[in-house]
């Protein structure tokens, strides 16, 4: 049942991106959300690691890196995005990084809509 890994952290997560929107509502940048949910995190004690350049791998080697919007208690990907509307480019976007940073769960949360917006991801291909 991996759908139903990380369940309850995946909840928190989802929980303190709803208060961060709750109170700034829709309209500002990225970076924006970003800083106030690091606030949010800090106060529901959820580990994370913010803006972090993290290995890509292709075929089991690494390829480079690229930084990461969140890494939540070294578990779940967080991708945040602040758009009118969350498209299949930003679904293809998440599962390519979960894939490539070899990590199992993801979550895409767009702050840009009048209400938040969010789905979680599996790496069906996680080992």
């Amino acid at each position: 049942m991996d759908h139903l890994k990380h369940k309850e952290l995946t909840g928190r997560i989802i929980g303190a991106c709803m208060r961060v929107h709750s109170e700034l509502g829709n309209g500002f940048p990225e970076v924006i959300y970003q800083r106030s949910l690091a606030i949010e995190f800090s106060h529901s004690n959820l580990e994370y690691d913010r803006e972090i350049s993290m290995a890509l791998y292709y075929q089991g080697q690494n390829v480079g890196s690229r930084r990461v919007d969140f890494l939540v208690e070294d578990k779940i990907l967080l991708e945040l995005k602040a758009v009118s509307e969350i498209t299949s480019v930003h679904y293809a976007q998440i599962l390519n990084y979960l894939k490539a940073y070899q990590l199992q769960i993801g979550l895409l949360v767009n702050f840009g809509e009048e209400s938040l917006k969010f789905k979680r991801f599996i790496n069906s291909k996680f080992e």
